[in-house]
């Protein structure tokens, strides 16, 4: 990156004579490429000739720079600068919770370049939504003052860094609130289980797209992961509907 970070991935190349756009997989926040959807969609593409791109955003994974540095804009530079420099032709976009957000926010800067997005619990507007929107005011002030506080998270063994930078930037992103000019097709997985990203939104966000062609899939007994095995083939299944 033009900073000095480095970011990690792994791509899968696909058949030279094939005609379907590449994916790109968009890890959620806190998450990496080396997860099991990651893992899962690198075999599946192998498997079938598909190109596939997976890289960790600054601050994850293998790539360099701090966790606390990040932000929705600095993350969706990472994902602008990966689908440019090692992606060719139309891409679909496979967001994961926070991918979710970074794949809309990608779309809309490169419509040209997106066949369609595949949302897996789709987090748009979190930071807002979910995170300061749950803050109790005490929590809040300490954000503000201090620029950070740490959160426990199932996911993770140590407590997450958020950082006001991190939800004061958000706001610059923020997409539920009006009509998302994203024309291309848009499948929407998520769990009716879900502890951390309510099901419904992915209604709110259905309703919000431009495009005509989106289908929204609610898993019962899904978690926010999807990551079991029928998950995966809904996943797999969404993205084989937008290649063809």
């Amino acid at each position: 990156m033009p900073d000095g970070t480095r970011l990690a991935y792994r791509r899968v190349a696909g058949r030279a004579d094939d005609g379907r756009p590449g994916i790109v997989f968009l890890s959620g926040f806190a998450s990496d490429m080396t997860g099991t959807k990651g893992t899962a969609l690198a075999a599946w593409a192998q498997a079938r000739g598909q190109a596939l791109l997976r890289f960790d955003y600054s601050g994850h994974g293998q790539s360099s720079g701090a966790f606390r540095d990040g932000t929705i804009g600095r993350w969706t530079a990472d994902a602008l600068a990966a689908i440019d420099r090692l992606t060719a032709g139309r891409q679909i976009l496979i967001g994961s919770s926070m991918g979710g957000w970074i794949m809309l926010l990608a779309a809309l800067a490169r419509p040209d370049r997106v066949a369609g997005l595949v949302g897996i619990a789709a987090a748009p507007d979190f930071t807002e939504d979910l995170m300061w929107a749950a803050m109790p005011p005490e929590t809040r002030g300490r954000l503000l003052a201090e620029g950070v506080v740490r959160h426990a998270s199932q996911y993770q063994d140590a407590p997450l860094e958020i950082t006001r930078a991190l939800i004061e930037e958000g706001r610059h992103h923020l997409l539920l609130r009006s009509d998302i000019d994203i024309s291309c097709p848009v499948r929407l997985l998520h769990g009716m289980a879900d502890p951390d990203v309510p099901w419904e939104t992915a209604l709110r966000l259905s309703e919000r797209l431009a495009s005509s062609d989106v289908t929204v899939t609610l898993i019962k007994d899904g978690d926010h992961r999807l990551s079991r095995e029928q998950d995966l083939q809904r996943v797999f299944a969404a993205i084989d509907e937008i290649s063809h």
